[in-house]
């Protein structure tokens, strides 16, 4: 069954939007493994709400298209997400594809991996955490290596929150 790895992010009520996201996505996967969750400052939006930014690993049987389009824009969705030219506006739930196995693609419904991986620290950071190991398809850097090299200034660890996250939706619901 092929991994998968999600960013989730929120900055309208992160604490319950994001939770509700994983609960909805367990629904559909089996959730592994959720990084930690840091809180950082809206991009180049200081008077925007902090976002919430983790990553989670999942395993599932859904192509990625369906995943995407069939599930993880369903669950925004169901969630309030309504999409705008703005790409950087407050939102109640963002879930991006980041990685599906080895899959390498780019087409107008999807590319893997999602390119902000290469660029964004909240991304990559979280992504690094819970795949330590993991070479990024198609462009055979290291996932850590990449994460070091990243700035992370304004980044801060949600503990407390991810250790809430991890004892519901790990120990409950799916097993890791």
């Amino acid at each position: 069954m092929p991994r998968a790895f999600i960013g989730i992010g929120s900055n309208i009520e992160p604490e319950e939007n994001i939770r509700e996201a994983l609960r909805l996505l367990a629904k559909s996967a089996r959730i592994v493994s959720i990084s930690t969750f840091y809180r950082e400052p809206a991009v180049d939006r200081p008077e925007e709400p902090d976002f919430y930014n983790g990553v989670v690993a999942i395993d599932t049987d859904l192509s990625p298209i369906t995943l995407k389009w069939k599930v993880l824009r369903a669950i925004e969705a169901a969630l309030g997400r309504r999409r705008s030219a703005d790409k950087y506006a407050s939102r109640t739930i963002d879930l991006d594809l980041l990685l599906y196995g080895d899959s390498v693609l780019s087409s107008n419904e999807l590319t893997l991996p999602e390119p902000d991986v290469l660029k964004r620290a909240f991304i990559a950071v979280p992504l690094s955490e819970i795949a330590p190991e993991l070479v990024l398809p198609g462009f055979g850097i290291p996932i850590r290596q990449l994460a070091e090299r990243l700035p992370t200034e304004g980044m801060q660890p949600l503990y407390e929150y991810t250790r809430q996250l991890r004892n519901k939706l790990l120990d409950g619901n799916n097993s890791s």
